[in-house]
Formats: structure tokens, C-alpha cells, sequence
């Protein structure tokens, strides 16, 4: 599925967050680079956007991680373009199967991935074991709004009008029905706190963002 949206993966991203995803990335960055991170993981890559955004924080290398070959050629192609392929290397691997040592990477984001983990205590615990001990972790993920009208005004945008703007544009009828289905069985606020607790971080926090349709989690090793 993910490799046949990958090419209007980015387009669709940025119409249908109306841009606050750029807003959304910076403010992860922001958290990892309180440690001034030199090796970074970007897990669930896609096509790159959280891994190039890291590279404002100057490391020595940023690693993308993901299972489509398509979200990571088109990865490839932007690097190129930005003329960053000698700090960033893509990286087609298994969030759940980390083929990287332990302890490697001084900070990881992970950017609307994690609910689409087919065993999440299994990629978080792998998440965990590559990080560096003090090393930190910042997660976004799509939630839910707690305003009552907000909440609304989003459910009917977010489970008819996306599939349908995402249908018309990547040409997969499954895809942007499966975002929605996926956003509403993801355990969010507290209960993912509590797994990530669960599976050995320390320091963890969540924090919504624009009005509680995104959330940002943070914590350490």
C-alpha cells in the first residue's frame, strides 16, 4: 500500500494537515536537539521529510529507516536534490527487526509510523535498544481532539472528506480508509504513555498539538 501512494505521499500529507505537519516536525526536532544529537534514526522514514528536517540540528549522520522501497526512493531523490545524500542514508529495514547494534543512535523520530506496527511493544522495545542510554526519543502521531465541537468538526473531515481527497489523488481506494481505521484503534494520551513505560522509557510526556489532532510524545532510555 505505502508503495503505491509513496509518489503523492508528500503532497497529500501537506494538503491534508493543511501544512501544520512542517509545524508539527520542528517542534520533535526541537526536543531531540536539547541533547545535540550526532547519530540519528529516523524510524518509519517514508519519504524523508522527519529525517531532513534533522538535519538543521547538524549531526554527523541521520539514518532513514523503512519497509517500502518506493517511500525510500523517493527519499533518495529529495536528498539528492537537497544535496544531502552524504548525511543522510536511507535505509530499507524492519522497525520491529532493527538491524543496527545496540546502543547506536543518540536520538529517534518516529513521524505518524508507529500505529501501523504490527507488534508495538516489539518496535518500541527495538527502538529502545538502539538508542543510547540518556538518549532520547520523540514520537508524532494523528489523535483525536478533546473539544467537543472541534472533535466534530474533525471526524467528519478526517473519516469522509480525507478518503476521499486521498483516493482522488495517490489512486488507492484502500489507502486514506485505512488512515482513519488505524488512528481510531491506536491507543493515545495516557495509554500510550503507559505502554512506552511498559516497554523501559523513562521521562515520558505527551503533548497535543493544533487543538489535539496531533500528538507529540517524548522520553529517554
Amino acid at each position: 500500500m505505502f508503495d503505491h501512494i509513496a509518489r503523492r505521499y508528500d503532497f497529500l500529507n501537506h494538503l491534508l494537515s493543511a501544512g501544520t505537519d512542517h509545524i508539527w516536525r520542528r517542534k520533535a526536532i526541537k526536543y531531540i536537539g536539547e541533547i545535540n544529537p550526532k547519530i540519528i534514526a529516523d524510524m518509519a522514514t517514508g519519504t524523508g521529510d522527519f529525517a531532513i528536517e534533522a538535519l538543521k540540528l547538524n549531526p554527523d549522520k541521520v539514518y532513514g529507516i523503512d519497509l517500502s522501497e518506493e517511500m525510500l526512493h523517493y527519499g533518495r531523490i529529495k536528498s539528492e536534490r537537497n544535496g544531502t545524500t552524504d548525511k543522510i542514508e536511507f535505509v530499507k529495514g524492519d522497525s520491529e527487526k532493527i538491524t543496527f547494534p545496540d546502543n547506536m543512535f543518540d536520538a529517534m523520530t518516529v513521524g505518524f509510523g508507529v500505529r501501523n506496527y504490527e507488534n508495538l511493544e516489539q518496535g518500541l522495545r527495538e527502538m529502545r535498544r538502539v538508542i543510547k542510554p540518556e538518549g532520547r526519543l520523540a514520537i508524532l502521531e494523528i489523535s483525536k481532539p478533546d473539544n467537543f465541537l472541534f472533535k466534530q468538526v474533525f471526524s467528519i473531515y478526517f473519516k469522509y472528506i480525507c478518503p476521499i481527497i486521498g483516493r482522488i489523488f495517490s489512486k488507492d481506494i484502500r489507502a486514506y480508509t485505512y488512515l482513519p481505521e488505524s488512528v481510531e484503534v491506536f491507543p493515545r494520551g495516557a495509554a500510550f504513555v503507559a505502554i512506552l513505560e511498559k516497554c523501559g522509557f523513562k521521562n515520558v510526556e505527551w503533548k497535543p498539538l493544533t487543538f489535539g489532532i496531533c500528538a507529540m510524545y517524548t522520553c529517554e532510555k
